[in-house]
């Protein structure tokens, strides 16, 4: 039964992983860069809530509302500030290192106006947990929530990219936006709606990781957004539903292996696996072989 409860909390982790990873993939898919930004963004939301819960006592619908809208604001500025006057830079290298910067910056700023202690995160889920097998699996209210609104945002983020006109434009930038441009289509509104939708899902995602784990510091974001990155390119950077799938994988392979193999091993495990599978598919489990005519 242990290997069954290991199992959700890995599909829970991965759920978070995953909305992360759908910023990710989103914004490299239509704008061909890396905000390596999104995962202070996270934090960004998470403080957000915080402020608005732990602190001010506010109801946590209000926390978490305020919190997507607050990231949703943030996405636009830092794509607005940071890295459109460098869209057409003649090296890649100038927005990514623009993003390292931006993630200084956002980490720094929340270090003067919340200090580097940790703070105890209110946990924004009032559903009771979820007793199986006779009490010998218990899932957390936690783990319910973030499974069931990853699978609802993955469905809503589908049906929005392939039913809506907004999200035709989006399909039309990723492939071609000199040709979109041709088309009608506002390539700049279209990025910055795909930094807002992918900065929403960040604060949402940072809202339930830390409800599930309740302990923020401004470096919260660092690490899930790294991993997050990697179940990007683990399921195939560019492809929405590879970054779902990359993102369970990851958890439950986080999970597994501090389980069973060293709880100190696991971030090893979990980009060992990467190597691997890039090694043996370089385009990721779902990501397709562009070429490039000479």
């Amino acid at each position: 039964m242990s290997f069954i409860t290991y199992l959700i909390n890995g599909i829970s982790l991965g759920s978070v992983y995953a909305l992360i990873a759908l910023g990710y993939t989103m914004v490299y898919g239509i704008a061909k860069m890396l905000n390596f930004a999104h995962g202070d963004v996270i934090m960004i939301g998470a403080f957000t809530t915080y402020s608005l819960c732990s602190t001010m006592g506010l109801p946590p619908v209000v926390g978490v509302a305020a919190s997507v809208i607050v990231c949703t604001v943030l996405g636009i500025l830092i794509e607005k500030i940071a890295y459109k006057p460098l869209r057409k830079a003649s090296s890649p290298l100038a927005v990514l290192i623009t993003a390292i910067g931006v993630s200084y910056l956002l980490q720094n700023l929340a270090l003067l106006m919340f200090g580097a202690n940790a703070k105890s995160f209110t946990s924004v889920v009032s559903v009771a947990p979820l007793t199986l097998a006779g009490g010998q699996i218990k899932i957390s209210g936690e783990t319910i929530v973030t499974i069931l609104s990853c699978i609802f945002i993955m469905i809503l983020l589908m049906l929005f990219i392939n039913k809506t006109k907004a999200g035709q434009g989006m399909l039309a930038v990723a492939e071609d936006k000199g040709a979109a441009q041709l088309m009608g289509i506002n390539v700049n509104a279209t990025i910055s709606l795909t930094f807002a939708i992918g900065s929403a899902l960040a604060a949402i995602a940072g809202v339930l990781l830390c409800s599930a784990y309740p302990s923020l510091t401004p470096y919260t974001g660092s690490m899930p957004g790294i991993k997050a990155f990697v179940a990007a390119v683990f399921g195939g950077i560019g492809s929405i539903p590879g970054a779902f799938i990359g993102g369970i994988l990851l958890g439950i392979i986080e999970i597994l292996g501090k389980a069973y193999i060293s709880s100190q091993m696991a971030d090893a495990i979990v980009f060992g696996v990467l190597i691997v599978v890039l090694l043996v598919k370089p385009t990721g489990l779902l990501g397709k072989n562009i070429q490039e005519k000479v």
